[in-house]
């Protein structure tokens, strides 16, 4: 039996005074692949902000449980200490903070102990390789002057190398060629083991051709309204979310 990584119980949540989850729930259990998808505003990147704690959302009732812990009031960095990764949907420059530092400073805070310097920088190369990075990225200062492609590469790049218990990759395909989709998608699939877990959320099933999914469910109107294998994925392509978005007003 599977054992539960991340539980959400009745998730009601808002930006600014706006309600966006309307009573939302899901189970991922550790090992599994879990893909969102959903029209623009049915609340997919609300969700991701949510569980990571950004100050921005309000969670106004509802649980989330985390590896057996309740983390509705814990802040953004005690998520990110008990292990929680989002990759962000447009990943922001950093002047003055170069990769390399960044990615020291972060496995420091992670694990309160700073890396050693050789070593750590002979595997953040190997990791760079691996997802066909040019190493010098690492001596740049964070995003800055990256095209789209390399930082979300460079967003893998974070998540291989902090190695989370849950990854949450929010569109993390998206603006990519097919190429860098399968590149970013081999990354993921490098992280991914028996211990931790992926939520993707995405608008389309390209970068799900590359990787093994558990489950993919449909995101309409703040709520769970549908769940199914990665055929779902492929259903959505060719039909689209108005026979979703109907089933659920119908609900209502």
């Amino acid at each position: 039996m599977k054992e539960s990584l991340l539980k959400i119980d009745n998730a009601y949540a808002s930006a600014e005074d706006k309600a966006i989850l309307k009573g939302l729930n899901l189970e991922v259990n550790k090992g599994e692949v879990h893909v969102i998808m959903g029209p623009n505003g049915a609340g997919k990147s609300t969700l991701a902000n949510v569980l990571m704690g950004h100050p921005k959302y309000t969670l106004e009732s509802g649980d989330i449980i985390f590896d057996n812990e309740n983390i509705n009031e814990a802040k953004v960095d005690e998520r990110a200490k008990k292990g929680i990764f989002l990759s962000f949907q447009n990943p922001e420059e950093v002047n003055g903070v170069t990769v390399e530092n960044f990615l020291r400073a972060a496995v420091a805070a992670q694990t309160g102990e700073s890396p050693k310097i050789l070593k750590f920088k002979k595997e953040l190369q190997n990791q760079m390789e691996s997802l066909k990075m040019n190493k010098n990225l690492g001596q740049r200062y964070l995003n800055v002057g990256f095209s789209g492609g390399e930082r979300k590469k460079n967003e893998i790049l974070q998540l291989l190398t902090l190695s989370p218990k849950l990854a949450i990759l929010d569109e993390t395909d998206s603006g990519l060629d097919v190429d860098a989709i399968k590149i970013v998608a081999n990354g993921v699939n490098r992280y991914r083991n028996s211990e931790n877990a992926v939520i993707i959320i995405t608008h389309n099933s390209r970068i799900l051709e590359n990787i093994d999914v558990d489950f993919v469910h449909v995101l309409i109107d703040g709520k769970i309204a549908a769940t199914g294998s990665d055929t779902l994925a492929g259903e959505i392509d060719s039909m689209g979310y108005k026979e979703f978005t109907e089933q659920v007003l119908e609900g209502k």
